[in-house]
């Protein structure tokens, strides 16, 4: 693949995960209308973390990539690197409301056990700090 291959296939890659979190949060009744690109973190394949804005002015923040696509207020996080910390613990929460709620079928299960696994997942890049030494905290 040539690098301009690259860069065209990487653009898509990102464009789609920005529509995944924009109709995310449509399918909850929030539109929104503008993204903080300064303060979105992409890193195809695993995952982007999208900063947006509804026409309200509210703020957001929402995972795309190979998780769960969830989205939360932008109060839940100063950054994108927290919100990853964010999100890794509310779906370890979810899971364990799963589990403890004694659910036997076996796609809740299998869910319960994909929020613990991705929740590691994102917690492993939340906390590597090579992955953030160029972003002020």
């Amino acid at each position: 693949m040539s690098k301009s291959q690259q860069q065209q296939s990487l653009q898509l890659w990102q464009r789609e995960q920005l529509q995944a979190a924009q109709r995310h949060l449509a399918e909850k009744g929030i539109i929104t209308n503008k993204v903080f690109e300064k303060e979105c973190r992409i890193l195809p394949p695993a995952i982007a973390v999208w900063k947006l804005q509804d026409e309200k002015g509210k703020g957001y923040w929402a995972i795309t990539g190979q998780v769960p696509t969830d989205a939360t207020g932008d109060k839940a996080a100063s950054n994108a690197r927290e919100a990853l910390r964010y999100f890794s613990y509310q779906w370890q929460l979810k899971a364990d409301g799963i589990i403890n709620a004694g659910v036997k079928e076996k796609t809740q299960v299998d869910f319960a056990n994909l929020l613990v696994n991705k929740a590691h997942d994102i917690y492993a890049i939340y906390n590597n700090d090579k992955l953030w030494a160029s972003v002020a905290s």
